[in-house]
């Protein structure tokens, strides 16, 4: 069945040049406001809820400044991404016709083996820890990526629960880091990754 009240809308607008381009580009060009609204307004309370957890538990008095930074950076990145990866305007850049963007997306992923890197120098059994994860999240992107379109969002949430419970039987976290796993693999795995039509209104902007 049709709906007549929703429009797909694949239309990438055009972008500018300098670092505004450059910036537009990576988050997805066409951000309509209210994705800014959801983007900033539902960041700063994630990013504050986080906070609170990490200072609630009282975990950052045994970090180092450096260790604090990393978690700091951590996440208000992974906040940021999931939101942002999650918008129709990134949906529609991301996943649109062009040469090599299987290839883009599996970089930009690959890209997040650093993020892994650095906050293996926070977690328990930091090596081990960054490493299984690491593989868990290479392993899920190209199987998520080989995958006929149509089944890719299931796959992804087979790939994501798997990592997560993996993580919470072999490498459990400190209460302090539980939004660790989760949120990499939900904004990478799901978000980045799982092609969906950009959807508005018929009479949205």
């Amino acid at each position: 069945m049709n709906r007549p009240d929703l429009v797909v809308d694949w239309v990438v607008p055009d972008t500018g040049a300098g670092w505004s381009g450059r910036i537009d580009r990576f988050m997805g060009p066409g951000k309509t406001r209210p994705e800014y609204v959801v983007e900033v307004g539902g960041g700063l309370v994630c990013v504050a809820l986080v906070a609170w957890l990490m200072l609630h538990t009282g975990a950052y008095r045994e970090w180092s400044a450096l260790q604090t930074v990393i978690c700091a950076v951590a996440a208000l990145d992974l906040v940021g991404g999931v939101l942002t990866n999650a918008t129709n305007s990134a949906k529609r850049w991301y996943h649109r016709g062009r040469p090599r963007a299987t290839r883009a997306r599996l970089v930009f992923v690959a890209a997040h083996v650093i993020h892994l890197a650095a906050l293996g120098l926070v977690v328990p059994q930091g090596l081990v820890w960054s490493a299984t994860n690491a593989v868990l999240l290479l392993a899920g992107a190209g199987l998520i990526e080989s995958v006929p379109v149509e089944i890719r969002r299931p796959v992804a949430m087979v790939a994501w629960i798997a990592a997560v419970t993996v993580n919470l039987v072999l490498l459990p976290l400190p209460t302090a880091l539980a939004w660790v796993v989760p949120f990499l693999f939900l904004k990478l795995l799901v978000c980045h990754l799982v092609p969906e039509a950009p959807l508005r209104s018929q009479h949205g902007r």
